[in-house]
């Protein structure tokens, strides 16, 4: 009789093709994993970003303080009242054109003044002051070289805006009759200090400020006539940029 063969184990293929039977379909798996990934790592849309407002140095070839001030819609207005004083209209594509252009999308109302004088020397928050008349120069006539005339007129402003009646050392008034008396004895524009230089930041060199008034319009157009030899203001200077917001600021009341 020859050797019994040994039976076989059915338990143990039953237990094999219970464990195949048991593996799940890996794409439904992954489908449901991409799904639940897909949810958690989405994105989240940017915040909108604040718009900027736009400064001077975006626009105009200006240095200094002036270069990182906003354009506020009162200084377009002033601008504005400027160019039509002096040339009878506002000039298509010109400062005023630019600067209202650049100011209205950016502001809901125009920025306050700071008041760096007593409360009673501002008409009111909106009113343009000396100091941003006499900035507003640096861009009409930025490119001017400055002569004994404009440092006339720079003095007279100064004076009115501070209510000191001597020059103040190291003040826009000082500064622009040493650039008047450099530029007296040079040949070449190119080599002369200009409007800009001087009058660029003169807000924040003037120790105080105030809103100008007919009366300060009438001083400094006066001053700028005694030093000329044609006993003419320039157009777009000093005495023209304060009259024009003198007007300004009466239209105002």
């Amino acid at each position: 009789m020859s050797q019994q063969e040994q039976p076989r184990r059915p338990e143990a293929h039953q237990q094999t093709s219970t464990q195949q039977g048991q593996k799940q379909p890996p794409q439904s798996q992954s489908r449901e994993d991409k799904a639940q990934q897909g949810t958690t790592t989405q994105e989240q849309p940017p915040q909108m970003r604040q718009k900027e407002p736009i400064k001077y140095g975006d626009l105009f070839p200006v240095s200094g303080e002036l270069a990182t001030k906003p354009v506020a819609p009162q200084d377009a207005a002033l601008m504005q009242t400027a160019e039509n004083l002096v040339l009878g209209q506002t000039q298509k594509g010109g400062a005023a054109a630019v600067m209202q252009s650049a100011a209205a999308p950016e502001y809901c109302r125009p920025a306050p003044i700071a008041a760096t004088a007593p409360a009673a020397a501002l008409l009111d928050q909106e009113a343009v002051t000396i100091g941003e008349a006499l900035e507003a120069v640096a861009i009409t006539a930025g490119d001017k070289p400055v002569d004994q005339s404009d440092a006339a007129a720079i003095q007279a402003a100064e004076v009115r805006a501070t209510g000191m009646n001597v020059t103040i050392p190291g003040g826009i008034a000082a500064e622009a009759q040493s650039a008047a008396n450099l530029n007296a004895r040079m040949t070449h524009d190119e080599d002369k200090t200009k409007l800009s230089d001087v009058l660029s930041d003169a807000t924040a060199k003037l120790p105080m400020d105030k809103a100008v008034t007919s009366e300060d319009a009438e001083g400094v157009i006066s001053a700028e006539l005694r030093n000329n030899p044609y006993m003419a203001t320039y157009p777009g200077g000093v005495a023209a940029s304060v009259a024009a917001a003198a007007r300004l600021n009466q239209n105002k009341q």
